[in-house]
């Protein structure tokens, strides 16, 4: 069975809203957004593309979809363009039209859940789930996440979209953690399902 991961940007307290840029996403008030910018180092990238490598399918919810498909008009070329153009996305919506956006893009609209479980049974790499709030919650609640790759942020955001769902228990161990020159620090928990 394949390994779907959550791979999220955390403040210390949790928080994952808006990591990349200021108007990434305000909703609810959000008005930290960008606040990994600081904190870059080239190590992170060089982590995010060994990822990608142990990867084949990405799983996102409708805006997270929709922010990444910028992907899709990256040169030609691009290493990084290209490795995100090649990998199969399924994007949950009820509300989006079409996936023609970025390619190789399907849409699930409905059983979610099922679907996912089905997803996780072919043969295949891991599927990587990253930002998606909504969609990691519900994942969560039906023990269908395997790891939880976690790059932690040395701030505290105060409020904002959780990694983690309010009042659900998960036990985990650490399967590897790794400090990067800028303070942040890679924290992998493989998710106790049993």
């Amino acid at each position: 069975m394949r390994k779907l991961i959550v791979s999220e940007f955390m403040s210390l307290d949790g928080v994952m809203q808006a990591p990349g840029a200021p108007d990434e996403d305000t909703e609810g008030g959000f008005t930290q957004g960008g606040w990994t910018l600081p904190y870059w180092h080239d190590d992170i990238g060089t982590h995010f593309f060994q990822a990608m490598n142990e990867c084949d399918t990405f799983l996102l919810g409708r805006k997270t979809w929709q922010g990444h498909s910028v992907f899709e008009s990256m040169a030609e070329g691009d290493p990084f363009g290209d490795v995100m153009k090649a990998k199969q996305k399924y994007v949950v919506s009820r509300t989006l039209e079409s996936a023609a956006a970025w390619r190789n893009s399907t849409i699930i609209r409905d059983n979610v859940i099922e679907a996912v479980r089905k997803l996780k049974q072919q043969v295949g790499l891991n599927i990587y789930v990253d930002g998606s709030s909504v969609l990691i919650h519900a994942l969560a609640q039906h023990n269908l996440v395997d790891e939880y790759s976690l790059l932690v942020y040395p701030l505290v955001l105060g409020g904002g979209k959780r990694v983690f769902p309010a009042g659900l228990r998960i036990d985990m161990q650490l399967v590897e953690s790794k400090p990067f020159p800028t303070g942040v620090v890679l924290m992998r928990y493989g998710v106790n399902n049993g």
